[in-house]
């Protein structure tokens, strides 16, 4: 290793890039500064949607996400990431603090690893059944970092008691006005640099063949993914030992480990967290799972060769997100 400083220039396009991680109704509840050739990771709490997220448990996630797509730019960059997690007790908000390593080699693989964060969507249409899936969950699973959640596939026969929980959550958020106005704000059909656009909702025909999904406002073209006459995607969930901060922030990064190999291998992907922000329906996931916290479901599937992905969803500026520091 060499004592090199990270360039600013390279840190601001890591930066950008890192950004294209997933977050709870694509809000980025997250800020970042730099000072001398590091990062320090701030969760944004006015940018997150408290009537979802009444905990705030989920943007925590999605802070984790983007701290983990962090590590894997600079790996494809030459740098290692040094993580110092919850580094001030007496700054909630601030996360972690990034310091960066020069490295002498940069594998072909941590480079299609952080090609893949471009390549990622939520994808909510209908998947077909992934391929090869005995040979692929091995891989997948290599990819969990015990120490920070564990990963449970749950099969066919836990999908009809899933279903239940996805229509028992519905029905207690039937009459909450606060919960669907958030929800018609993040999805608001206008121009934005956060949220969930138009095209990348669901259209009601399509929405009905998911079985396991957040009821999000319809929208979309019809008929985008006829070829699936019914979802077939793998379920897999995350789990953590313990339900704190530095568990929703450690999980985080492990969902960013399976959503990038997942797409590595051609998969599609679409993150559900709706089944664990409610004690009832998070009952149900914990019973399926054998015990632990339940954090987030994850769909893992193939897209249909007559059908395309969905499109890109915008980010924020970059100077919206991170402030150079003197």
């Amino acid at each position: 290793m060499t004592t090199a400083t990270i360039d600013t220039r390279v840190l601001a396009d890591l930066v950008q890039l890192a950004c294209r991680a997933p977050s709870v109704h694509n809000s980025q509840p997250w800020r970042l500064t730099a000072r001398d050739g590091a990062l320090r990771l701030f969760v944004e709490p006015q940018r997150v949607p408290h009537a979802t997220d009444q905990s705030g448990r989920e943007a925590l996630i999605s802070c984790g996400a983007l701290l983990d797509h962090i590590r894997v730019v600079a790996a494809a960059a030459g740098w290692q990431a040094d993580i110092a997690r919850f580094p001030n007790p007496n700054e909630l908000d601030h996360l972690a603090t990034v310091s960066f390593r020069q490295r002498e080699f940069v594998t072909d693989a941590e480079r299609a690893r952080a090609d893949a964060i471009a390549r990622r969507r939520t994808d909510r249409l209908p998947f077909a059944e992934p391929p090869a899936w005995a040979e692929f969950e091995p891989v997948l699973r290599s990819t969990v970092d015990p120490d920070k959640a564990s990963l449970h596939i749950l099969g066919d026969q836990a999908r009809p008691r899933l279903a239940e929980a996805t229509r028992l959550t519905e029905a207690l958020r039937r009459y909450d006005r606060s919960y669907h106005a958030e929800l018609h704000w993040w999805t608001a059909p206008f121009e934005a640099a956060d949220g969930v656009p138009y095209d990348n909702l669901v259209p009601v025909a399509e929405r009905d063949r998911v079985d396991i999904a957040r009821a999000f406002p319809a929208g979309g073209d019809p008929d985008q993914r006829a070829a699936a006459a019914r979802d077939r995607s793998v379920i897999a969930a995350l789990c953590t030992d313990g339900d704190g901060r530095r568990e929703a922030l450690g999980c985080g990064e492990v969902l960013s480990d399976v959503l990038l190999e997942a797409t590595m291998a051609g998969l599609a992907t679409c993150t559900l967290t709706h089944l664990t922000e409610l004690e009832a329906s998070r009952s149900v996931v914990r019973e399926l799972t054998g015990g632990g916290d339940p954090q987030l479901l994850i769909r893992i599937g193939r897209v249909p060769e007559t059908s395309g992905q969905p499109p890109a969803t915008p980010r924020r500026p970059l100077g919206d997100v991170l402030v150079f520091e003197p």
